[in-house]
């Protein structure tokens, strides 16, 4: 999976040199509330290079979202196998720098990600999860055509599939 381009969106493999970027965000608690928060530079730094050996295997890992505007590293998202949890599939997730919510960036990149799924991957379908009361991101996973499957009580998470297009 190469790097893309949306309207306002650089979407790049993540390199080492973005984590302390990165890190503004994902090790951040209350931009993570609803998921898991990396602990240190360390902890982000391992969980960009697990992603990165799926990608190589499965053709898919999150991307390192920039700003074209700005330039600026904003967020980190895609597709993706979980690494601790493989029994859902291909899952599409996202995080974004808690000053750039609510501008229509996760939507961005949950459709380029959707793109990719059904034109490169040819993927019969994409899991999403999302806390009940994360109301922005059930927002866009509705908006992106993600229907709500049940809750996973051991998850504390909705669970979401989109079929993909044949």
């Amino acid at each position: 999976m190469s790097d893309l381009q949306t309207a306002h969106l650089a979407l790049r493999r993540p390199r080492l040199s973005h984590v302390p970027a990165l890190f503004r965000f994902l090790g951040n608690p209350d931009a993570m509330r609803h998921t898991h928060v990396d602990l240190t530079l360390r902890d982000c730094r391992r969980r960009i290079a697990v992603h990165e050996r799926f990608r190589r295997r499965d053709g898919c890992a999150p991307w390192t979202v920039a700003e074209k505007a700005s330039g600026g590293i904003i967020g980190w998202g895609g597709l993706y196998h979980d690494p601790f949890d493989r029994r859902w599939g291909v899952e599409v997730g996202y995080a974004f720098h808690p000053d750039v919510w609510g501008r229509g960036y996760a939507t961005e990149l949950v459709t380029a990600s959707l793109k990719l799924a059904d034109e490169v991957l040819a993927l019969p379908e994409v899991w999403a999860f999302a806390q009940p009361d994360n109301a922005g991101s059930r927002r866009v996973l509705e908006k992106t055509g993600f229907a709500e499957i049940r809750f996973v009580p051991e998850m504390g998470r909705i669970l979401y599939r989109r079929e993909g297009v044949a």
